[in-house]
């Protein structure tokens, strides 16, 4: 049975099924068939994908029509998992028009849903009116990768009393919005806690502890194929050295004459 927003929001609700959601990143169809199959809950095409994918050191130069691409071909790789697009830096920013469209398109190329980052009452305002207009919204709070320059880097938010009571503001006032689930991204995990247990819709935490409602972690990371991973991050296998041994097999075979045999 497909995956729907309707039903992660019960499994919450409800407590059915009780156990934890699980989320995973693609960003084109050869990822997205690899999680689909592998039975990811949800699959979110991030913005880390400029990282991952494109070579950026941030996810900032990332455009719309970049992600556009990208979820288009993820739609074609997904069949049963719920799929939730990122919208990138300054495609939501400057207004709630540009906000509406921006969201629309990825609907169009295939997304469920969107999701947004921060939880100030500008995207909160965002969230409201894509909602109204039935436009499903996962939030995102914590650290969140486009405000990268005003953290100093990837940092862990929510250390101190103030940025907790901020963040946990920011939660309760994207679910008073209409936002379905929300992304706790490398904070404390006694923050954590307090947000999901505060919370009527699903946390869905990325270096946040084992208090939240789901997991999230980027594929390429979870595979072993990045060069780099932070450091929350689970590696489960190294494909990186697997695929380099094997390129570096077949580039000998062929200077050697053994292929094509």
């Amino acid at each position: 049975m497909a995956v729907s927003v309707d039903r992660i929001l019960r499994w919450k609700q409800t407590g059915q099924p009780a156990q934890p959601i699980a989320v995973l990143t693609a960003w084109d169809v050869m990822s997205a068939q690899i999680v689909d199959a592998a039975g990811a809950d949800i699959v979110l095409v991030g913005d880390s994908l400029a990282m991952v994918a494109l070579g950026y050191d941030t996810t900032l130069p990332l455009t719309l029509e970049d992600m556009l691409i990208c979820a288009r071909a993820v739609r074609r790789g997904v069949k049963n998992a719920l799929m939730v697009v990122d919208l990138p830096f300054l495609s939501y920013q400057t207004s709630v028009e540009e906000a509406i469209r921006a969201a629309g398109g990825m609907l169009k190329a295939g997304a469920q849903a969107v999701k947004l980052e921060g939880g100030h009452e500008g995207v909160v305002e965002r969230v409201r009116h894509l909602v109204q207009w039935g436009i499903p919204v996962m939030g995102h709070v914590g650290l969140t990768p486009q405000s990268v320059n005003q953290f100093g880097g990837f940092r862990k938010q929510g250390k101190t009393q103030t940025e907790a009571d901020r963040i946990l503001a920011e939660a309760k006032a994207l679910e008073q919005a209409g936002a379905f689930s929300i992304v706790l991204e490398h904070i404390p995990a006694e923050l954590a806690r307090d947000i999901t247990k505060a919370l009527s819709i699903p946390t869905i935490g990325i270096g946040a502890g084992a208090h939240c409602d789901g997991q999230v972690l980027v594929t390429a990371d979870v595979l072993g194929l990045s060069a780099w991973q932070p450091p929350f991050a689970k590696v489960y296998a190294n494909l990186r050295q697997q695929a380099i041994e094997a390129a570096q097999q077949f580039c000998g075979e062929v200077r050697s004459g053994q292929y094509p045999a």
